[in-house]
């Protein structure tokens, strides 16, 4: 498919993508790179485990460049700071702005916590968390300043809503979707608009999760990265909306926000032995609403 430059939206935008050797990163720069943006490619080009590195940005580059579309490579580490600024000070001397930051970059380290190294939880909260954190912060100035910026943080079910075996995982996601929140609110007003993704689709890390083996190179189309990448366009667009979540994954499309009920009141002198009688009040969650910024 060729470059659809004209009457895009994202026509001649810079966007960053993180993690897009392959997988979803690589979906979301290809599908970027079609409706006429500029890209750059980073990628370590390590394994899942975060082992190594390869050059696998470079060939992606050369991908988008096939099409017709204006990329760059970089192989950075976004969980070191100064690794991290590299990758936007690459695309602002490159293409001189950045308008688009996806964050997707990511490695898994999975085991039941009692089994887990203090290690292994340091260093995926490390790229997951920090490394967004790292990036985003480099990004942020440079999009506040323009009065423009949408930013992705590629945060996991695992993390929302909890999955055995991924304490250091889930805790990473969901941090992400804590610093997302109070983003959304600081660049709001800037028109710096902060999303999270949660994904599903077939990819290197899924099939370390324990009984799927999937043939990458024959993926089932229902469960293709490319399917990810409309949303993450759409939370990226002119219309993006600010601080929400949502999750794509097999060509559906949803969202998840937190709900809270009407608290159950008790005086200032209340004890524990007050609060008991009235512990079905507190847990019920019949009437909660959505909770309003």
């Amino acid at each position: 498919m060729d470059v659809q430059q004209k009457g895009s939206e994202f026509d001649g935008r810079v966007a960053v993508i993180t993690g897009a050797g392959g997988g979803i990163g690589r979906s979301h720069a290809l599908e970027f790179a079609k409706r006429g943006a500029k890209v750059l490619v980073n990628d370590l080009g390590g394994d899942v485990h975060g082992v190594g590195r390869g050059n696998t940005a470079d060939l992606v580059v050369e991908e988008i460049r096939d099409l017709g579309g204006d990329a760059i490579a970089n192989r950075a580490s976004v969980a070191d700071k100064d690794s991290a600024r590299s990758i936007v000070e690459d695309a602002l001397n490159a293409f001189g702005r950045i308008d688009i930051l996806v964050n997707n970059a990511g490695i898994l380290r999975d085991k039941t916590f009692k089994k887990m190294t203090l290690e292994d939880f340091d260093l995926v909260v490390q790229v997951h968390l920090m490394g967004t954190a790292y990036v985003t912060h480099a990004a942020w100035p440079h999009m506040y300043e323009q009065r423009y910026g949408r930013i992705v943080f590629t945060s996991s079910g695992s993390g929302i809503f909890g999955n055995y075996g991924q304490s250091n995982y889930g805790a990473a996601k969901m941090g992400m979707l804590g610093l997302a929140n109070v983003l959304a609110l600081e660049g709001g007003p800037r028109n710096v608009h902060v999303n999270c993704l949660g994904p599903g689709a077939a990819t290197r890390m899924t099939n370390t999760v324990p009984g799927r083996d999937e043939d990458l190179d024959n993926v089932d189309p229902a469960r293709s990265p490319n399917l990810v990448s409309p949303a993450v366009l759409y939370m990226c667009s002119e219309d993006a909306p600010n601080g929400c979540v949502i999750h794509a994954s097999g060509g559906r499309y949803s969202r998840s926000v937190i709900y809270v009920n009407e608290p159950v009141s008790l005086d200032s002198t209340s004890t524990y032995e007050d609060l008991l009688p009235r512990v079905s009040e507190l847990m019920d969650m019949s009437d909660a609403k959505p909770r309003q910024r």
